[in-house]
């Protein structure tokens, strides 16, 4: 029978690609390797989607051999058929130590993993568009390394993670899949957190509750590339099962992508029902988002996040297309979800539970 490690559950995504692969593999087995604080929750979720097919495994990924016993490793190695390795730290202001040691160390005892396990037939790599760092213009699927610098330790780490994982392509059957800032569900507008593209709704909101103007702020030039989880899920389950996909990159990404501009218009025509009026530099923006007060103003946007307001670069989809495209899969432009994700956040926009973690 064919078993699946996933590195990343219970996680927004994580949790999302273990019931779509339990729905979409019926004859599928699933382990869940997760961190020990986080057992108890992940075998109730995993009680709730498939008890007899999903095991709730507890280790970590920036141990080698994954913290596993010996029987663990073994049996592992000696069944799992497909890894997804989603497991990572995504926070834009983490600290280069931690980043380092869970997205790079963490990906190498995965992948000491894969090269032990004795019928692997697929790695889906979850990397990230991001790792094209500060590069600008269009960014190809086949690059990586192109001397580019980085706005964050996330991007490094995650940059250093692919590097890694694309030398020994030639040893174990690889997909590496790169989405862009991921959002809620198209459908439901369901997510995980109000950060990222959030920070946009915040502000609108908070601009709206102290009756000020909301102001346009962003590179003119800057597009601003967010993908629904359901895409990005679907798209994961779909290229691990292709053998098209064996040994491809591909950017998971909306090819034609809003200006920041744009999707600043979008949120606060749904949210206020009014474009916004005037327009902060971004610039001033970035500096003045020092000052903990105007990061309140902003409702609660951090620094870091600014830069991705204002970085003109496109990501080039012709290997996501070819694979993807011949079922179906395409995703959708911000226009047909926006309305979505508003209504979730107006829902919830109160509710801690979504509150970023800082």
């Amino acid at each position: 029978m064919p078993t699946a490690l996933v590195t990343g559950f219970p996680g927004f995504i994580g949790r999302r690609l273990v019931r779509a692969l339990l729905d979409e593999h019926a004859d599928l087995q699933l382990v869940a390797l997760v961190e020990r604080r986080m057992g108890d929750g992940a075998r109730r979720l995993a009680a709730g989607l498939d008890a007899d097919r999903l095991e709730v495994l507890e280790g970590d990924v920036a141990e080698r051999r994954l913290a596993l016993s010996d029987a663990d490793w073994a049996r592992l190695t000696g069944a799992v058929t497909h890894v997804f390795h989603l497991a990572a730290i995504y926070d834009l202001a983490v600290p280069v130590e931690l980043a380092q040691r869970v997205n790079v160390g963490g990906t190498g005892n995965v992948l000491e993993l894969c090269l032990a396990a004795k019928q692997l037939e697929r790695l889906a790599y979850i990397s990230t568009a991001y790792v094209a760092g500060k590069r600008g213009g269009v960014v190809y699927e086949h690059e990586l390394v192109m001397g580019q610098g980085f706005k964050n330790h996330y991007e490094s780490t995650k940059f250093q993670a692919e590097v890694w994982v694309r030398g020994l392509m030639h040893r174990i059957p690889t997909t590496v899949l790169r989405p862009a800032i991921v959002v809620g569900d198209s459908r439901t507008g369901e997510t995980e957190k109000f950060d990222g593209p959030y920070y946009l709704l915040r502000t609108i909101a908070r601009s709206e509750g102290l009756r000020r103007p909301v102001m346009q702020f962003g590179a003119s030039d800057a597009s601003f590339n967010v993908v629904p989880v359901d895409f990005v899920v679907a798209a994961i389950v779909a290229a691990t099962f292709r053998a098209e996909a064996e040994g491809q990159t591909m950017h998971l990404v909306d090819s034609d992508p809003l200006s920041t501009r744009e999707l600043v218009t979008v949120l606060s025509n749904a949210y206020a029902g009014r474009p916004p009026k005037g327009r902060v530099p971004p610039k001033l923006v970035e500096n003045a988002l020092r000052s903990k007060a105007v990061r309140e103003a902003f409702g609660g946007t951090p620094r870091e996040s600014i830069a991705y307001l204002n970085h003109a670069v496109t990501f080039d989809t012709r290997r996501a297309v070819d694979v993807l495209g011949p079922v179906g899969l395409v995703p959708p432009k911000f226009g047909e979800y926006s309305e979505a994700m508003v209504r979730f956040y107006r829902e919830h926009e109160d509710d801690p539970i979504y509150a970023p973690k800082r």
